[in-house]
């Protein structure tokens, strides 16, 4: 097992230089966040979703305690 995480060890030790995410990558991150919001609220505001929502809503408040 030692000689194992040794040689895992030692093809992993040449690439410390790559440490974290460069500006491009996180603009590209921040992108697809953004698009993907947008597509989300799309959908939570849509006809379909408000009138599911408003009818649970609705049935949720009508239930006998």
């Amino acid at each position: 097992m030692r000689i194992i995480w040794f040689r895992v060890r030692v093809a992993l030790k040449g690439r410390g230089g790559d440490k974290g995410m460069s500006t491009s990558e996180y603009a590209m991150g921040t992108i697809a966040a953004c698009a993907f919001a947008a597509v989300l609220y799309k959908v939570v505001t849509s006809e379909v979703v408000s009138t599911a929502l408003q009818s649970t809503i609705g049935k949720a408040l009508d239930v006998p305690f």
